[in-house]
């Protein structure tokens, strides 16, 4: 059923109260010797389009702050600009070959081999694991389940959302004269059409079809390519507010020293670059995602008392500071990197580099791990860093669904 216009979903704002139960939960059980917690947050289809990543336009001030305070990289990949294809891919650690998923139609553990996630590594070593919202893809790709009870120490939990699907305040940051067109508008000469996406999907929208745009070529007219982009843009300020109350809640219960955050996208989105639109090309903007680390006393000193390191910052405040990131890295990453990463940065030993094939091989990783870049002993050499039994702690997934219509107004 296509969206009414000026819809955006974004799922993180849903969450928040189930979000800061389970925070305070964590709180109550946290102490100065426990383990890290980690709240990962996956938003769906979000470029870099962010302040952070140099985004003139775009408002984003409480994500940009997490930048401040984190180390942010430049070029990061996902291996696949489909949802399922590439959470499965980071949160398993192995890339689309090897779980033989790139679509929606199978689940790995049954048609690749039974290979590990993220969550439950964690959850083996002794933390609670905790899902809002969309982190697995849901359907056939997840077992129907997101992976439960493999994954998560409780069922993982989707509210609903359809009372929140409305982005058309954010839109009054963006006034339509001020929107740019793509600079790079037209589909390249000689491109293949195996290597074109002729955004099918988009094109079931009734306000899209009303617009007879040709198949698979046509481009859509430049006032409502506007409508798409201030649509995208409000999407994304949307999340900042929900990102910044969630970070706040941090600061409330006293966890933003004790809580590694870690921030990223499961891939990119089109807004008319190379006559594309939505996802499932492999352009750069459809492949590159944000992805920032903060780690406490690593990344950013750790607060003072009665110091908040993530204050809310409203995105109509006019006022408000662009913010530099904090340490930046250039070298180009991939998301498969997520789960070595995440595991040296608790303290976890990292999983070993998988043989190939390792289709029989439950735990081990494709991914580079990135503990270089925080200037960490690397847990594969450093034996005494092995083996420490983790304290039942929190190991929270958020995600914020971020699905962009055109506006009609």
């Amino acid at each position: 059923m296509p969206l009414s216009p000026g819809r955006g979903l974004l799922g993180l704002s849903l969450v928040l109260a189930s979000v800061c139960a389970a925070l305070k939960s964590a709180a109550q059980g946290n102490s100065a010797t426990d383990a890290l917690n980690v709240l990962l947050i996956v938003v769906d289809d979000l470029r870099p389009t962010l302040g952070c990543y140099e985004d003139k336009l775009v408002r984003s001030p409480n994500i940009d702050q997490l930048a401040s305070r984190s180390i942010l990289f430049q070029n990061a990949f996902a291996q696949q600009a489909v949802c399922a294809p590439s959470r499965v891919s980071f949160l398993t650690g192995r890339r689309p070959d090897t779980t033989r998923l790139y679509d929606f139609n199978s689940y790995w553990r049954v048609h690749a081999g039974n290979f590990s996630t993220i969550p439950q590594y964690f959850k083996e070593n002794g933390y609670v694991t905790m899902s809002v919202g969309k982190v697995f893809h849901p359907g056939i790709s997840s077992n129907h389940s997101d992976d439960s009870p493999y994954s998560w120490s409780i069922p993982p939990y989707h509210p609903s959302s359809e009372k929140y699907e409305n982005t058309k305040e954010f839109q009054k940051l963006y006034p339509l004269e001020n929107i740019t067109l793509a600079p790079d508008p037209q589909v390249p000469a000689g491109l293949p059409p195996v290597a074109y996406n002729p955004w099918m999907d988009i094109r079931q929208r009734e306000d899209v079809q009303a617009l007879n745009v040709s198949v698979p070529y046509g481009p859509i007219p430049a006032d409502f390519q506007r409508k798409i982009r201030q649509s995208y843009f409000a999407s994304v300020s949307y999340l900042d507010t929900q990102v910044g109350h969630l970070l706040s809640a941090l600061d409330d219960l006293h966890l933003a020293s004790s809580t590694i955050i870690a921030f990223t996208s499961d891939h990119g989105w089109s807004l008319g670059e190379h006559g594309e639109w939505a996802k499932y090309s492999n352009f750069d903007v459809t492949t590159r995602v944000p992805l920032m680390f903060y780690v406490p006393g690593r990344t950013a000193l750790l607060p003072e008392a009665g110091e908040k390191l993530f204050p809310y910052i409203d995105p109509f405040d006019s006022i408000s500071e662009l913010m530099e990131p904090g340490r930046q890295a250039e070298e180009v990453v991939e998301l498969v990197s997520l789960f070595p990463t995440l595991a040296g940065l608790a303290g976890l030993q990292v999983p070993p580099r998988c043989p190939v094939p390792s289709f029989h091989v439950e735990l081990c990783r494709e991914g580079q791990n990135l503990l270089k870049h925080f200037q960490l002993p690397d847990l594969e050499e450093d034996s005494d860093l092995r083996g420490n039994p983790r304290t039942t702690k929190l190991f929270f997934s958020a995600t914020a669904p971020f699905y962009i219509p055109s506006s009609s107004g």
